[in-house]
């Protein structure tokens, strides 16, 4: 050979391969390009998925079969949900419909180790619970703050689809601020809507950003709809762990009234300066509970509480929700036409 330069080395093999195969050389995408793009979205999919995968579990529930007829059916029926460790003793969090009248539970880890689990409370009205497993040392996940997300922002859903342990599935945030009844019939609020596919069995695992903190717990599907999918936002769930592990149950206030949704005379709500023009009417005062004792009266027109909006009956329930039990709290009425103020003492909500 003669004497080349390893630049001029470096041409001469790139050119004669391109002139013999029309083959490009291989080499990383350069930036802003589609390939480059999609490296950049791989890594942060596959680095949420390396990060969080340990602490994604499939939980396996054995039910009591429900007696129909004169026959009782005796074989116990088994279901699947999915589970994500939130603290390393064991403590992870789960949908109330996934474990809900469970006999038995068994709790599986990614590295094939099965261990027996046990039901520390569960809220129906928010569909979470929080399952003990029997294990210590274990990785477990972060929490994000879900109030922070933007539509259109990656999610990454990680568990157990259809009984395929370990499976991942990706999209957006395509709303926020949903609603959704729960089994219990209480609206939750501020639900995600997204469009990582979800399946059976998903029900219980995470919904997880770039940065692999937990968003939301996935709840729901749509059945006959393609790409849409719900979660639990992490604030109420961080919310609904902290009152079952500090009092094994959700502690809710309550007030002691029956009401429902209805419009403010729009004269009424000008003269009174109100900006909204919807209320919550009492209908019912049950006697001696904390409405009662406090004077408020059939027929009142409940517009805040602690100064915040009422205009639903759910107001009320989320309001009272995120209330101090034992502690007053301000609510404002309208009643005739007069707008006045009660302090009201709620109790727990049994």
């Amino acid at each position: 050979m003669g004497k080349h330069s390893r630049k001029d080395h470096h041409l001469w093999l790139t050119a004669g391969s391109a002139a013999n195969d029309g083959a490009r050389p291989t080499g990383p995408a350069a930036p802003g390009t589609d390939a480059g793009l999609l490296d950049a979205y791989s890594r942060a999919v596959v680095g949420v998925v390396e990060a969080v995968g340990p602490a994604v579990v499939n939980i396996r529930v054995t039910h009591e079969r429900p007696s129909r007829g004169p026959r009782r059916d005796h074989r116990p029926m088994t279901g699947a949900g999915s589970g994500f460790v939130v603290t390393p003793d064991g403590y992870l969090l789960t949908n109330h419909h996934v474990v809900h009248g469970a006999r038995d539970l068994q709790v599986s880890f990614t590295d094939g180790t099965a261990v027996a689990g046990v039901v520390v409370g569960s809220d129906a009205a928010t569909d979470l619970a929080v399952v003990r497993a029997q294990a210590a040392g274990l990785p477990y996940c972060a929490f994000g703050d879900s109030t922070r997300l933007k539509v259109g922002q990656l999610m990454i859903a990680m568990g157990n689809p259809l009984g395929f342990e370990s499976s991942v599935s990706t999209g957006v945030v395509s709303a926020l601020g949903r609603s959704m009844r729960s089994d219990s019939g209480r609206l939750i609020e501020n639900i995600i809507q997204h469009t990582a596919p979800l399946n059976p069995g998903n029900s219980g695992g995470p919904l997880l950003d770039s940065r692999a903190r937990v968003a939301g717990v996935n709840t729901a599907i749509i059945a006959h709809a393609q790409g849409i999918g719900f979660a639990i936002p992490a604030n109420t769930a961080q919310w609904v762990l902290s009152q079952i592990l500090s009092h094994g149950r959700v502690r809710r206030g309550y007030l002691g009234i029956a009401g429902r949704e209805r419009p403010i005379d729009r004269r009424l709500a000008r003269a009174l300066e109100l900006p909204f023009g919807r209320a919550v009417e009492v209908m019912s005062v049950e006697a001696d509970a904390p409405a009662a004792r406090a004077g408020v009266r059939v027929g009142d027109l409940v517009i805040a509480l602690n100064g915040r909006p009422v205009r639903h009956v759910d107001d009320m329930h989320r309001l009272l929700s995120e209330a101090a039990l034992g502690e007053e709290v301000a609510l404002t009425l309208v009643r005739g036409t007069q707008k006045m103020k009660l302090a009201v003492v709620p109790v727990e909500d049994a």
